[in-house]
């Protein structure tokens, strides 16, 4: 399949850097990844079950309608116009990151249970946080939430090199085996907490968060290159989608809209007390 802005074929690792119990609501999850504003909910976790087969050709062709369907009326009708977004949006086939659901409730409008307490986001979420990200052509970026896998696989259509943190070890290995079987080798998993990013790759062109930390954590915002963007929800209760950008002079940061994800745990809640 072709890509935008990176190598036609995708390399992936995964390393454990961090032990440990795993976390019901781990700072690396994938939150509900709504606005608050949406009417979308998630639906009771489905139960624990291998990834899906390899679809049968006609099954490709009905996610392929899919997919357009979800990005014009979801995704298009709400503002975003990136058209590199639009069109990664449209390759990456949703359906295999959410196991134990009917492909077909795939790119519905609305977060997914994938176990262990965490969701795959809303792929209008999804889209936004790209959008936001503004990846620059050969960009190099941190994913802190691995999730499903389905937001590296977006990023990874756009970007030259995604690195991604996961804290729930068995969510961040299918979460490899997913992104393996669908030829991105241009992303590269770790299991552990990513209060402090990844600093031997560092610094990178943006970083995307998946879980809202009470406060930006400021070891992410020191690995932004100059002219890079941190998007991620910031908060406890009352969630805002926040945008830092670093300058020359420092950082500046502006809110977007409300949303609600599960909350960033591990370290980012001890520097909170």
């Amino acid at each position: 399949m072709s890509r935008t802005g990176g190598p036609s074929r995708r390399r992936i690792s995964v390393r454990l850097v961090v032990g440990g119990a795993v976390l019901v609501a781990g700072l690396s999850g994938h939150g509900c990844g709504v606005p608050v504003s949406s009417p979308a909910s998630a639906s009771p976790a489905p139960p624990a079950s291998p990834l899906p087969a390899t679809p049968a050709p006609t099954e490709v062709d009905a996610m392929a309608v899919a997919r357009d369907r979800m990005v014009t009326e979801q995704i298009e009708a709400r503002g975003v116009a990136d058209p590199r977004v639009l069109s990664a949006m449209r390759r990456v086939p949703r359906d295999r990151f959410v196991p134990g659901w009917d492909s077909r409730q795939a790119h519905d409008d609305g977060p997914f249970p994938i176990g262990w307490g965490q969701t795959i986001s809303q792929p209008y979420i999804v889209a936004v946080m790209t959008e936001l990200a503004q990846l620059p052509p050969g960009a190099k970026v941190l994913e802190i939430g691995t999730g499903s896998g389905y937001q590296a696989a977006v990023l990874a259509e756009i970007a030259a090199d995604v690195f991604s943190i996961e804290i729930v070890e068995p969510l961040g290995k299918r979460a490899e085996e997913t992104l393996a079987a669908l030829g991105y080798r241009n992303v590269r998993v770790r299991i552990g907490d990513g209060y402090r990013g990844w600093p031997e790759e560092a610094p990178f062109d943006a970083i995307v968060g998946t879980a809202a930390p009470p406060q930006i954590p400021r070891p992410l915002k020191e690995q932004l290159k100059v002219g890079g963007r941190l998007v991620l929800p910031v908060g406890d209760w009352a969630q805002e989608l926040v945008v830092v950008e670093r300058t020359v002079e420092g950082f500046t940061e502006r809110s977007v809209i409300p949303v609600r994800f599960v909350p960033m745990t591990g370290e980012a809640q001890r520097q909170e007390r």
